[in-house]
């Protein structure tokens, strides 16, 4: 289960090193980066197993570039999670609805996260 290479698309540094600690403490490869525009083309590139998608970026938005990567053939099954700061602008619903395949808000409740994180893997990889 370990292993899987995982995009991180996260604008704030202190997040996407805690992130990336975290599943590369738990066996993971992870891949960054800063903007919707530049996870995109690591998308594309490197197929991930998984993209956890920061829904508040500048630039592009995470809702913005989900739906980018679902609409693409060579993307459009790689499950994403959308994590936020943000409760009062997006819940849980909204964003599942809009089409993210799990939903997760800063500060991280780890035990779920990663939990989550097993269970889409697990998933895509069948």
């Amino acid at each position: 289960m370990a292993n899987e290479l995982i995009l991180i698309i996260e604008d704030n540094e202190k997040n996407r090193k805690l992130i990336r600690d975290l599943l590369q403490v738990k066996g993971y490869q992870t891949i960054e980066s800063e903007t919707a525009e530049n996870g995109l083309r690591l998308a594309q590139e490197k197929t991930p197993a998984l993209i956890l998608m920061d829904i508040q970026l500048s630039g592009m938005d995470g809702i913005t570039a989900m739906k980018q990567l679902k609409a693409a053939p060579k993307t459009n099954k790689i499950p994403i999670i959308a994590i936020t700061a943000s409760a009062m602008t997006h819940n849980r619903q909204a964003m599942l609805a809009e089409g993210f395949d799990g939903y997760h808000m800063k500060p991280f409740n780890l035990k779920e996260f990663l939990a989550d994180i097993d269970r889409l893997i697990g998933n895509h990889a069948a």
